[in-house]
C-alpha cells in the first residue's frame, strides 16, 4: 500500500497557489530546498513529472494539474478531521459587523474555515457602514467589527489598506456631466472624502439620491444617472471602474481595521482574528471547508 506524503502535498499546493517555491517556502516557513525536496519527492513517488520547469514561471503539467485537486481534498479532509478530533469544544454564538462592501472576497472564506475548527460555533454576521458597526461596538453588542477608516485611532488593528477609487456604469458618460451627480448612502463614510475632494478640486456636484439602501445606489450608478465612490477589488460586476485620466481628484487610501473585545468567547475570536489577517493579507493556502450556520442581518 502506497500512502501520499502530507507535507509534501502541502508543499505542492503551495507552489501551484503562489506561483513559485520561493514565495510556497515563505508561507509554510519552510527553506527553499526543503520544498524542492518534497517536490521531488512526491514525483518520485507517483513516477510523474508535476511541474513544468522549461519556462521561466513555473507552472503544472497535465498531471500537476490533475493532482492539485486530489491535494486540496486531502488536506481538507485531513485537517477538518484533525481539528474536530482534537480541538477543545466551544458552543455558543458570537456577533462580527463587517461592511457590506468588503465582506466579499475574504469573510466566506475566513468563516468556512472556522465552522471547521469550531463547529458549536454559531456566527451571526452583521453587514452595516463603519459608524453604525462601531456604535454597537461601543454599546458591547458585538464581539468584533472590520472598519474602513482613513486615520483610525486608540486599540485598532490594521489589515490592509485600499485605494478608494470612482465607479460607475460600464461605459458610463455620468462622471463627465458638470454638476457632477453623487450618489451614496447618507450615512456612507466615502461620501465626506468624495465630496470634500470634489470641492477641493473646484468641481461642481449634486447629489443624486437620498436613500439610506444601497441598491438604490447601485441602481442608481449602473443606470448611468450618476457616480459614486467604492474601495477598489471591491466594485460589482454591474458597475466599472471611472478611467478620467486625471479629471476627476485622486480619492486617497483607505484602511480596513479591526476592533474586537472578550465577550466571554477570547479564545475563539483571537483564533478568528488569525483567519481574518490570513485572509486580507492574500494568504490563501490556509485549507477552507465545511459549512456554517450563518445569519445574515443588514443594518
Amino acid at each position: 500500500m502506497r500512502n501520499l506524503d502530507m507535507t509534501a502535498l502541502r508543499s505542492f499546493v503551495a507552489v501551484a497557489d503562489h506561483g513559485g517555491v520561493t514565495r510556497a517556502a515563505g508561507v509554510l516557513n519552510f527553506t527553499q530546498s526543503a520544498v524542492s525536496m518534497q517536490l521531488k519527492r512526491l514525483e518520485e513517488m507517483l513516477g510523474l513529472s508535476l511541474l513544468d520547469r522549461t519556462t521561466r514561471k513555473i507552472a503544472l503539467t497535465a498531471e500537476g494539474e490533475q493532482l492539485l485537486g486530489y491535494a486540496r481534498r486531502i488536506i481538507d479532509l485531513n485537517d477538518e478531521a484533525m481539528s474536530r478530533m482534537t480541538s477543545d469544544v466551544f458552543e455558543g454564538e458570537i456577533v462580527i459587523g463587517v461592511p457590506h462592501d468588503i465582506v466579499y472576497p475574504v469573510i466566506p472564506k475566513v468563516l468556512k474555515r472556522f465552522n471547521a475548527e469550531f463547529p458549536r460555533m454559531k456566527v451571526q454576521l452583521i453587514s452595516g457602514y463603519t459608524s453604525k458597526l462601531k456604535t454597537d461596538f461601543s454599546k458591547g453588542l458585538v464581539d468584533l467589527i472590520l472598519t474602513t477608516e482613513t486615520a483610525p485611532g486608540g486599540d485598532v488593528e490594521v489589515l490592509d489598506e485600499r485605494q478608494l477609487c470612482w465607479i460607475c456604469a460600464p461605459g458610463g458618460t455620468a462622471w463627465r456631466q458638470r454638476p457632477l451627480r453623487y450618489a451614496s448612502a447618507r450615512t456612507c463614510l466615502f461620501r465626506v472624502e468624495a465630496l470634500r475632494a470634489l470641492e477641493t478640486a473646484g468641481i461642481d456636484w449634486e447629489s443624486a439620491v437620498e436613500t439610506d439602501q444601497d441598491r438604490t445606489v447601485e441602481a442608481t450608478i449602473s443606470a448611468d444617472l450618476a457616480i459614486g465612490a467604492m474601495l477598489e477589488g471591491t466594485v460589482p460586476t454591474q458597475l466599472d471602474t471611472v478611467t478620467h485620466n486625471g479629471e476627476l481628484p485622486d480619492l486617497g487610501v483607505l484602511q480596513i481595521c479591526m476592533y474586537s473585545q472578550d465577550r466571554g468567547f477570547m479564545q475563539v475570536i483571537e483564533r478568528l482574528k488569525t483567519l481574518l489577517r490570513a485572509g486580507f493579507s492574500g494568504n490563501d493556502s490556509l485549507p477552507l471547508q465545511g459549512d456554517r450556520e450563518l445569519k445574515v442581518v443588514a443594518s
